[in-house]
Protein backbone atom coordinates (compact mmCIF):
# COMPACT_ATOMS: atom_id res chain seq x y z
CA UNK A 1 0.00 0.00 0.00
CA UNK A 2 1.09 2.95 -1.20
CA UNK A 3 1.99 6.14 1.81
CA UNK A 4 -0.98 8.63 1.70
CA UNK A 5 -3.74 5.63 0.70
CA UNK A 6 -5.28 5.15 4.41
CA UNK A 7 -5.26 9.07 5.42
CA UNK A 8 -6.99 9.67 2.05
CA UNK A 9 -9.79 6.69 3.24
CA UNK A 10 -9.58 8.54 6.80
CA UNK A 11 -10.76 11.67 5.35
CA UNK A 12 -13.00 10.37 3.10
CA UNK A 13 -14.62 8.89 5.78
CA UNK A 14 -14.01 11.73 8.30
CA UNK A 15 -15.92 13.64 5.22
CA UNK A 16 -19.08 11.30 5.25
CA UNK A 17 -19.20 11.71 8.90
CA UNK A 18 -18.72 15.82 8.60
CA UNK A 19 -21.56 15.89 6.09
CA UNK A 20 -23.82 13.43 7.99
CA UNK A 21 -23.18 15.47 10.87
CA UNK A 22 -23.61 18.86 8.83
CA UNK A 23 -26.96 17.32 7.31
CA UNK A 24 -28.57 16.21 10.83
CA UNK A 25 -27.19 19.66 12.88
CA UNK A 26 -28.62 21.79 10.19
CA UNK A 27 -31.75 19.96 9.59
CA UNK A 28 -32.25 19.64 13.58
CA UNK A 29 -35.15 22.96 13.49
CA UNK A 30 -36.80 21.90 10.71
CA UNK A 31 -37.68 18.42 12.16
CA UNK A 32 -38.47 20.09 15.37
CA UNK A 33 -41.07 22.10 13.03
CA UNK A 34 -42.48 19.06 11.26
CA UNK A 35 -42.90 17.28 14.41
CA UNK A 36 -44.29 20.25 16.11
CA UNK A 37 -47.05 20.58 13.68
CA UNK A 38 -47.73 17.81 13.75
CA UNK A 39 -48.52 17.89 17.48
CA UNK A 40 -51.11 20.73 16.97
CA UNK A 41 -54.91 20.16 16.84
CA UNK A 42 -56.39 20.89 12.86
CA UNK A 43 -59.39 22.80 13.70
CA UNK A 44 -62.59 20.74 11.93
CA UNK A 45 -63.92 23.08 9.30
CA UNK A 46 -67.10 24.64 9.89
CA UNK A 47 -69.87 23.91 7.43
CA UNK A 48 -71.13 26.31 5.26
CA UNK A 49 -75.00 27.25 6.60
CA UNK A 50 -77.82 26.27 3.92
CA UNK A 51 -80.78 27.50 3.00
CA UNK A 52 -82.77 25.30 5.35
CA UNK A 53 -80.71 26.49 8.22
CA UNK A 54 -82.86 29.77 7.58
CA UNK A 55 -86.15 28.56 6.41
CA UNK A 56 -85.93 29.24 3.53
CA UNK A 57 -85.41 27.64 0.08
CA UNK A 58 -82.42 28.25 -2.39
CA UNK A 59 -83.27 28.66 -6.19
CA UNK A 60 -79.84 27.77 -8.41
CA UNK A 61 -81.17 29.21 -11.33
CA UNK A 62 -82.15 33.01 -9.98
CA UNK A 63 -79.35 32.30 -7.03
CA UNK A 64 -82.18 33.75 -4.57
CA UNK A 65 -83.25 32.51 -1.92
CA UNK A 66 -87.01 33.14 -1.33
CA UNK A 67 -89.39 31.70 1.46
CA UNK A 68 -90.90 28.46 1.73
CA UNK A 69 -94.03 27.91 0.18
CA UNK A 70 -96.86 28.18 2.56
CA UNK A 71 -98.58 25.05 3.67
CA UNK A 72 -102.14 25.36 3.03
CA UNK A 73 -103.60 22.81 5.16
CA UNK A 74 -102.70 24.88 8.10
CA UNK A 75 -103.69 28.44 6.67
CA UNK A 76 -106.96 29.78 7.73
CA UNK A 77 -109.49 30.59 5.39
CA UNK A 78 -111.31 33.74 5.33
CA UNK A 79 -113.97 35.76 2.57
CA UNK A 80 -112.66 35.53 -0.87
CA UNK A 81 -110.44 32.38 -0.76
CA UNK A 82 -111.21 29.52 -3.20
CA UNK A 83 -112.38 26.36 -1.67
CA UNK A 84 -112.84 23.10 -3.38
CA UNK A 85 -115.31 20.20 -1.38
CA UNK A 86 -115.30 16.80 -3.06
CA UNK A 87 -116.49 13.28 -1.36
CA UNK A 88 -114.47 10.69 -2.81
CA UNK A 89 -117.58 8.19 -1.73
CA UNK A 90 -119.99 10.13 -3.11
CA UNK A 91 -118.54 11.91 -6.71
CA UNK A 92 -122.23 13.35 -7.19
CA UNK A 93 -121.95 15.50 -3.64
CA UNK A 94 -118.49 17.13 -5.13
CA UNK A 95 -118.79 20.86 -5.22
CA UNK A 96 -116.85 23.40 -8.24
CA UNK A 97 -114.43 25.67 -6.45
CA UNK A 98 -116.20 28.52 -5.18
CA UNK A 99 -115.46 31.69 -3.29
CA UNK A 100 -115.78 31.73 0.99
CA UNK A 101 -119.04 34.53 0.88
CA UNK A 102 -118.35 37.60 2.78
CA UNK A 103 -120.71 36.06 5.63
CA UNK A 104 -117.93 33.37 5.72
CA UNK A 105 -120.39 30.68 4.45
CA UNK A 106 -120.01 28.09 1.18
CA UNK A 107 -122.62 26.50 -0.43
CA UNK A 108 -122.59 21.92 -0.12
CA UNK A 109 -124.41 20.68 -2.92
CA UNK A 110 -127.41 18.89 -1.97
CA UNK A 111 -126.61 19.12 1.60
CA UNK A 112 -126.15 22.75 2.71
CA UNK A 113 -124.45 25.66 3.28
CA UNK A 114 -121.48 25.28 6.22
CA UNK A 115 -119.50 28.30 7.54
CA UNK A 116 -116.23 27.95 6.44
CA UNK A 117 -114.20 31.42 7.30
CA UNK A 118 -112.13 31.23 10.75
CA UNK A 119 -111.08 27.39 9.94
CA UNK A 120 -108.20 25.62 8.68
CA UNK A 121 -109.01 23.20 6.01
CA UNK A 122 -109.10 20.20 8.26
CA UNK A 123 -111.18 21.65 10.33
CA UNK A 124 -113.77 22.35 7.93
CA UNK A 125 -113.35 18.76 6.49
CA UNK A 126 -114.49 17.86 10.14
CA UNK A 127 -116.73 20.41 10.73
CA UNK A 128 -118.69 18.81 7.24
CA UNK A 129 -118.47 15.51 9.00
CA UNK A 130 -120.15 16.46 12.09
CA UNK A 131 -122.64 18.51 10.34
CA UNK A 132 -123.78 16.42 7.26
CA UNK A 133 -121.80 12.94 8.26
CA UNK A 134 -125.28 11.24 8.69
CA UNK A 135 -126.04 12.14 5.25
CA UNK A 136 -122.96 10.05 4.27
CA UNK A 137 -122.28 6.59 3.35
CA UNK A 138 -118.44 7.38 3.28
CA UNK A 139 -117.57 9.49 6.39
CA UNK A 140 -114.70 11.06 3.53
CA UNK A 141 -114.76 14.47 2.25
CA UNK A 142 -111.33 16.51 1.26
CA UNK A 143 -111.26 20.73 1.17
CA UNK A 144 -108.72 21.72 -1.10
CA UNK A 145 -107.73 25.73 -0.82
CA UNK A 146 -107.77 26.72 -4.29
CA UNK A 147 -106.32 30.23 -4.10
CA UNK A 148 -106.04 33.37 -1.87
CA UNK A 149 -108.66 35.81 -2.12
CA UNK A 150 -107.56 38.44 0.11
CA UNK A 151 -107.62 41.76 -1.68
CA UNK A 152 -108.53 45.38 -0.66
CA UNK A 153 -108.43 48.77 -2.47
CA UNK A 154 -105.66 51.48 -1.82
CA UNK A 155 -105.87 54.93 -3.11
CA UNK A 156 -105.19 58.31 -2.21
CA UNK A 157 -101.60 60.18 -1.45
CA UNK A 158 -99.83 56.39 -1.57
CA UNK A 159 -97.02 55.49 -4.39
CA UNK A 160 -98.76 52.55 -6.33
CA UNK A 161 -102.56 53.17 -5.77
CA UNK A 162 -104.79 50.18 -6.91
CA UNK A 163 -105.70 47.06 -5.84
CA UNK A 164 -103.70 45.02 -2.91
CA UNK A 165 -104.09 40.93 -2.80
CA UNK A 166 -102.35 39.30 -0.19
CA UNK A 167 -101.97 35.64 0.98
CA UNK A 168 -102.97 36.59 4.59
CA UNK A 169 -105.34 39.27 6.03
CA UNK A 170 -103.87 42.79 6.48
CA UNK A 171 -103.83 45.31 8.46
CA UNK A 172 -104.55 49.48 6.93
CA UNK A 173 -100.80 50.29 8.02
CA UNK A 174 -99.82 46.68 5.70
CA UNK A 175 -101.67 48.00 3.08
CA UNK A 176 -100.74 50.91 2.68
CA UNK A 177 -97.18 49.67 2.95
CA UNK A 178 -97.68 46.94 -0.18
CA UNK A 179 -99.25 50.03 -1.94
CA UNK A 180 -95.94 50.96 -1.82
CA UNK A 181 -96.07 53.43 0.83
CA UNK A 182 -97.30 56.59 1.43
CA UNK A 183 -96.16 59.66 -0.22
CA UNK A 184 -95.22 61.73 2.67
CA UNK A 185 -94.51 64.87 0.83
CA UNK A 186 -98.37 65.51 1.44
CA UNK A 187 -100.01 61.76 2.83
CA UNK A 188 -102.31 62.47 5.96
CA UNK A 189 -101.29 59.55 8.13
CA UNK A 190 -103.31 60.38 11.12
CA UNK A 191 -106.91 60.66 8.88
CA UNK A 192 -106.67 57.08 6.93
CA UNK A 193 -110.08 56.49 5.73
CA UNK A 194 -111.43 52.92 5.32
CA UNK A 195 -114.85 51.97 3.55
CA UNK A 196 -116.48 48.75 4.45
CA UNK A 197 -119.38 47.61 2.53
CA UNK A 198 -121.40 45.15 5.08
CA UNK A 199 -125.04 44.00 4.81
CA UNK A 200 -126.19 46.17 2.08
CA UNK A 201 -124.65 49.37 3.77
CA UNK A 202 -121.18 51.15 3.48
CA UNK A 203 -119.20 51.64 7.02
CA UNK A 204 -116.64 54.35 7.16
CA UNK A 205 -113.71 54.05 9.31
CA UNK A 206 -111.23 56.88 10.38
CA UNK A 207 -107.63 55.44 11.55
CA UNK A 208 -104.78 57.30 12.79
CA UNK A 209 -101.58 55.43 11.39
CA UNK A 210 -99.28 58.03 12.45
CA UNK A 211 -99.42 57.04 16.32
CA UNK A 212 -98.61 53.21 14.96
CA UNK A 213 -95.40 54.41 13.12
CA UNK A 214 -94.57 57.08 16.37
CA UNK A 215 -95.23 54.07 18.41
CA UNK A 216 -97.91 55.68 20.41
CA UNK A 217 -100.15 52.95 19.87
CA UNK A 218 -99.90 49.14 19.09
CA UNK A 219 -103.36 48.87 18.00
CA UNK A 220 -103.65 47.83 14.49
CA UNK A 221 -106.91 48.23 12.13
CA UNK A 222 -107.69 44.97 10.95
CA UNK A 223 -108.95 44.95 7.10
CA UNK A 224 -111.71 42.65 5.87
CA UNK A 225 -111.55 41.40 1.85
CA UNK A 226 -112.55 44.53 -0.55
CA UNK A 227 -112.12 46.98 2.34
CA UNK A 228 -110.94 50.40 0.67
CA UNK A 229 -108.29 52.18 2.05
CA UNK A 230 -108.08 56.18 0.91
CA UNK A 231 -104.72 58.29 2.28
CA UNK A 232 -105.75 61.73 2.01
CA UNK A 233 -103.79 64.52 1.47
CA UNK A 234 -102.49 67.30 3.89
CA UNK A 235 -103.85 70.91 3.93
CA UNK A 236 -101.60 73.20 2.30
CA UNK A 237 -101.80 76.64 2.17
CA UNK A 238 -99.43 76.83 -1.51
Amino acid sequence: MKPGTKTIRKQASTAVVDTCGGFWIGSLPLLLMVLLSGCQTVPEPIPEPTPADFGAIHSPATNLVTTPAINRETVVLHEGDMVRVTFPGAIALNAPAQPIRRDGIISLPTLGEIKAAGLTTKELEKAILDTYGAQLQTKEVNVTLESFGFSVYVTGAVLRPGKVTAERPLTALESVMEAGGPDYTKANLKKVIVLRTENGHTERHVVNLRRILDGESTEQFKLKPADIVYVPQRFTWF
